[in-house]
């Protein structure tokens, strides 16, 4: 749940009853200020008949009258100090509705003859006017509801703009650019606060890549003369006649783990020259010609595998790249097609306007995301000749030159697809 979210319903959470409990409030002040008035009235009407009765009736002479709301009768009932107010229900004039009546009744002295004063009030106007002060009150309190809960949103959304911005710049970052990247003062203390701590970690995360960087490379370069040198020594060595059979064999050992080695340096430099764009995108490249080169230079270990070649070529897939990268992808991803297929296995490669899709059967598990272009991540089950750095360096050049690659994987079979992305195909 979003913060703003939360935030909101907390708000509501707290003023919801809040406006409840003051419309309950105002209701009931309305209804019994009403009742005052109408009681009021009723006491000043009862006053009035009785001033009227005594100055009309003389001793000895009885008043009768009855109707729908007034009745004074004699009666033998005790005298009542106060009169009795209270809500009541009659009939219309045609019996066919219920109206409510604000009653008031008392046995007063009248000339020494004691009478039942019983006065009704009709509140059908009363009821209907509470109802609309109530539907006014009711729309008021909604309209201020809406408009306070608008108001918080819009305040709130202005307030946490800031922290939106430092986010969707940490979200975009990318390690190589990150010394150009900063966040901004703001108006709220704590946003300050924030983005000085990022400030500081990015400017830490930035130096800290840059030494690793040119540590990486400086050593991956310094590896090639003495890789070089004991190369050349243990080939001058197996040119010795006076070598045993086990002797030979470790020399053998040894210059493989030299060629590993070797492999491995020239891997880590070209991915330092790839993330320091030594490379430099001039001309377009079409990626179906340099698949068709690659597939009849790996024609001896396809023959040897004896695998199926399908491929699909629809369109040519062109993009602008280095033409040493365009053969460092495709040899990495087609090399691990060869490499990590079964006997009799097949590889599908098609290829459309926007696309590049290379797919092999193998007998190798899924890989999972979080190792699928991680550097150093082969298999121990794969060739141990591999330096875990392919799928890296092919991610690497993908990434650096406006494409974008997918992995899929089923019971049995490895996919990777490469597409141009819009920006791309709208240049060519």
């Amino acid at each position: 749940m979003r913060l703003l979210t939360k935030t909101t319903l907390y708000f509501l959470a707290v003023i919801i009853p809040l406006l409840s409990l003051a419309a309950f409030f105002l209701f009931n002040k309305f209804s019994k200020e009403i009742n005052n008035r109408s009681d009021q009235e009723l006491v000043s009407d009862e006053t009035e008949w009785i001033r009227y009765l005594e100055t009309t009736l003389e001793n000895g002479t009885s008043f009768s009258l009855k109707t729908p709301e007034i009745v004074i009768v004699p009666t033998g009932a005790a005298l009542t100090g106060y009169p009795r107010i209270e809500n009541t229900y009659g009939q219309d004039a045609k019996g066919n509705e219920t109206i409510p009546y604000r009653q008031l009744s008392q046995v007063v002295s009248i000339n020494d003859a004691p009478y039942q004063i019983t006065i009704r009030q009709s509140q059908t106007q009363k009821a209907a006017l509470v109802k609309d002060i109530t539907n006014i009150v009711l729309l008021v309190f909604v309209l201020l509801f809406a408009a306070t809960v608008i108001f918080n949103w819009v305040i709130s959304k202005n307030i946490w703009a800031p922290f939106r911005r430092s986010l969707n710049k940490i979200r975009a970052a990318e390690l190589q650019k990150m010394e150009a990247l900063h966040f901004e003062k703001t108006g709220t203390r704590e946003f300050n606060e924030l983005n000085e701590s990022l400030n500081f970690m990015t400017s830490k995360i930035y130096r800290d890549y840059v030494n690793m960087k040119e540590f990486t490379e400086n050593a991956a370069h310094e590896m090639q003369t003495p890789i070089a040198v004991a190369q050349s020594k243990m080939e001058l060595l197996l040119q010795d006649s006076n070598l045993t059979e086990e002797q030979i064999q470790s020399v053998l050992q040894a210059s493989d783990v030299l060629n590993r080695l070797g492999k491995l340096s020239q891997s880590l430099l070209l991915l330092a020259k790839i993330e320091n764009n030594q490379y430099t995108t001039i001309e377009t490249v079409n990626l179906t010609d340099v698949t068709k080169k690659y597939l009849q230079l790996f024609n001896e270990f396809i023959t040897e595998k004896q695998l199926n070649i399908q491929t699909t070529f629809d369109e040519n897939f062109e993009v602008k790249l280095h033409p040493f990268l365009a053969d460092s992808l495709i040899t990495n991803l087609l090399g691990n097609a060869v490499k990590y297929n079964y006997q009799g296995g097949t590889i599908s490669i098609a290829t459309s306007a926007n696309s590049y899709t290379i797919s092999n059967t193998s007998l190798q598990k899924p890989i999972s995301k979080e190792k699928l272009f991680s550097r150093m991540q082969s298999s121990k089950e794969q060739d141990e000749a591999s330096n875990g750095l392919g799928l890296a360096i092919v991610k690497k050049i993908v990434d650096a030159n406006n494409m974008r690659i997918s992995y899929v994987s089923d019971i049995g079979s490895h996919s990777f697809s490469i597409e141009a992305k819009i920006i791309q195909v709208l240049k060519s």
